[in-house]
């Protein structure tokens, strides 16, 4: 079976943590910063987890990550 390539734009978003759980970063943090509260914005800072129906689809995009 031929090797799989890897979605290079996914590799870039998305990183596979140790127990196999995706990371991923939050929205609505990039632009606009200045009506979000500090509590907002120090919440989007943090990483967040992709739901195991999203997860499914993106480890085929990243099969050797």
């Amino acid at each position: 079976m031929p090797k799989l390539k890897t979605k290079k734009g996914a590799a870039k978003r998305f990183k596979l943590t140790k127990n196999g759980k995706i990371k991923r970063a939050k929205a609505f943090g990039n632009h606009i910063l200045t009506k979000k509260s500090t509590k907002l914005k120090r919440s989007l800072r943090q990483a967040g987890y992709l739901d195991k129906v999203d997860a499914k689809v993106i480890k085929k995009l990243i099969p050797y990550a």
